[in-house]
């Protein structure tokens, strides 16, 4: 059974549809797409997969923007403080106190600045393939070649939308008729080109995730990505390749943020599998770029590895200037997230020169075992023992790119995909007898 779809009046008299589904923390979905029905739009493959997984967690709450779906038709103003009005009407209809907001692609200043504006309502942001400067974003190869489309056939552009997006192309092309008028979907992607909330960033205080899912349809770039991470202080970025891996960044995210404090007692965890980065040649860096220069590189090193953490399920133990200990309860989603790491340095480096100061060479090691789990004096969560131990050494035994494991990993992804080069049988500092290690051949796994 489809929800009700209800309605509330924006402080300009605008009639914005809307419906709620689900129990639990709301979830607030901002419309990013170029197109809004919050009806038709279950219709759609990738949008039906995420409305039925945020229902199934949270209380989902969908509207269309003004002009669109059926959300009063009349306007013919889509500036951002305009489109404000909408997520205030709504969130206020329902009096919502706290919530998490998603807004994804187009909608992503009126998330920013709604977060920054209602610092209190705002309990976690989530930004997907969007921007803060709609200038920026609208100068991507892809985004280009999106907007030229729209402006020279509409019919073309359309059809092609409507073949992306839906299994039936028919059904695609009644999305389309009834999302809005060809008239003010233009005005409204016109708007979103002067959208800058740029000058906002700073003042984003809620927990933020910010994801690029890489190759849609309507993808900014890698690069505005990471500006739009690094302007929001403290936000996470992860990097996925499809949507079931976007959904579990989103509810890693969600859940982390409420997770309860560690137990303040000592205690045997389950198997848990480690895994340690360290940026090569750190103190180097440091001296050939000097304290600014290299703060602002080792920060890349930070947003990646918790972007990947948030994007497969892994516990930040803790940072350490340039490495991280974590912690995942899944042997194959640690090594998923050391080869996106990985991956995403190889993206990094590829723009040094031309966009950065300098490459990024990182060290992985991960060993699996039943740490000690236990406060430490500042009362954070920490992990001790063996386990932990042998995971560092090996990290310590890697060379920038590469990721080893202990033979403990390789059996525990056994059948998995993985493909590993035996390194032989290694010796570990502090340890009596040799540890056999195995790289990790993550780049002819990626091909």
């Amino acid at each position: 059974m489809e929800p009700r779809i209800q309605y509330a009046k924006t402080s300009d008299g605008v009639n914005i549809a809307f419906f709620t589904e689900g129990e639990g923390m709301p979830f607030v979905n901002v419309p990013g797409a170029p197109m809004s029905n919050v009806q038709r739009q279950r219709k759609m493959p990738r949008l039906r997969e995420a409305l039925a997984f945020a229902a199934a967690r949270y209380k989902l709450v969908a509207f269309d923007r003004r002009g669109f779906g059926h959300s009063q038709r009349d306007v013919d103003d889509f500036s951002l403080d305009k489109l404000l009005l909408d997520v205030e009407a709504v969130v206020d209809h329902l009096a919502l106190e706290t919530f998490a907001l998603f807004a994804p692609i187009l909608a992503g200043p009126i998330g920013i600045a709604y977060a920054a504006r209602h610092p209190d309502r705002v309990s976690h942001l989530v930004l997907m393939n969007s921007f803060a400067s709609g200038a920026a974003f609208w100068q991507s190869p892809r985004t280009r070649a999106f907007r030229a489309l729209r402006e020279s056939d509409w019919d073309t552009y359309t059809e092609a939308m409507a073949r992306f997006v839906f299994d039936d192309p028919a059904e695609g092309a009644g999305f389309f008729r009834e999302s809005a008028t060809p008239e003010n979907a233009r005005k409204f992607m016109d708007a979103t080109e002067l959208f800058d909330a740029s000058g906002l960033l700073p003042e984003v205080k809620c927990p933020t995730l910010v994801i690029h899912l890489a190759e849609e349809l309507i993808d900014p770039g890698a690069d505005e990505i990471r500006r739009l991470a690094a302007g929001i202080t403290g936000a996470s970025l992860g990097v996925v390749s499809d949507v079931a891996s976007m959904l579990q960044a989103v509810e890693t995210f969600l859940a982390g943020e409420q997770a309860a404090p560690a137990a303040a007692s000592v205690e045997a965890s389950a198997v848990r599998t480690i895994l340690f980065t360290d940026v090569e040649g750190s103190t180097a860096l440091t001296q050939r770029l000097g304290d600014a220069k290299a703060r602002e590189v080792l920060r890349e090193h930070e947003r990646t590895v918790r972007g990947a953490l948030a994007a497969h399920g892994g516990s930040e133990v803790k940072a350490m200037g340039d490495g991280f200990m974590a912690s995942f309860g899944s042997a194959a989603r640690a090594l998923e997230c050391a080869v996106a790491i990985q991956r995403a340095f190889v993206e990094w480096n590829a723009g040094v020169g031309a966009r950065h100061a300098s490459p990024l060479q990182v060290r992985i090691g991960l060993n699996a075992g039943e740490p000690i789990a236990e406060e430490d004096p500042s009362g954070r969560g920490d992990l001790f023992g063996t386990a932990v131990i042998a995971a560092a050494r090996i990290a310590a035994q890697a060379q920038g790119g590469e990721i080893l494991v202990s033979d403990v990993v390789r059996q525990l992804v056994a059948g998995k995909g993985f493909l590993f080069a035996s390194r032989g049988k290694t010796a570990l500092r502090g340890f009596d007898d040799p540890v056999e290690v195995y790289e990790v051949r993550w780049q002819e796994e990626e091909g």
